[in-house]
């Protein structure tokens, strides 16, 4: 897929040793830590979010499924953060969802989220993705901030199927 094969960054990321990649196995355990630990941070660590949900210990494994991508963002070779998208189950064949997007605390403000967004944004397109879904929670006031600059509109219910009662926000964008 064309998006992997750069390796250009914006500026305000090339003094940091960023690189972006598909998930493999060894990646489970560290980006499971980094997006348990940020839902700790934040005071979000309940049942109903991927803090509970058993597939986040085994992101690589799931996936694997069709229409599905997820990034790792490592800085000199130490997993920093990740996301991606999935089609999650009772979404329209045309939204996907943008999931598990979450940095170490070293990795924010740097502009690495951003990237990874737009990755998944840029992936979802070549997928064939005609809109892309979020769910998150009030907790994580600055990842809403930025999925609002990407032009992701609020909602007023859940869409699909993703099993996460515990977020009460919910966002769609068309690409």
């Amino acid at each position: 897929m064309s998006i992997l094969k750069s390796n250009t960054f914006p500026n305000y990321l090339c003094h940091m040793n960023i690189t972006i990649r598909r998930i493999v196995v060894k990646d489970n355990a560290a980006i499971a830590t980094i997006i348990k630990d940020a839902l700790t941070e934040f005071g979000a660590n309940r049942p109903g979010t991927v803090f509970t949900d058993p597939t986040t210990d085994t992101l690589f494994e799931l996936f694997q499924k069709d229409g599905a991508t997820y990034f790792i963002a490592e800085q000199d070779g130490i997993v920093v953060g990740g996301g991606g998208i999935y089609p999650t189950e009772g979404l329209p064949d045309d939204t996907c969802e943008l999931v598990k997007m979450y940095l170490a605390p070293a990795a924010r403000g740097t502009g690495l989220g951003r990237t990874l967004i737009e990755k998944s944004i840029a992936c979802a397109k070549e997928y064939g993705y005609k809109k892309i879904y979020l769910e998150s929670m009030p907790e994580l006031k600055q990842a809403l901030n930025t999925y609002a600059k990407f032009g992701f509109e609020y909602l007023t219910g859940p869409m699909g199927n993703s099993g996460h009662t515990g977020c009460s926000l919910w966002m769609l964008k068309t690409l």
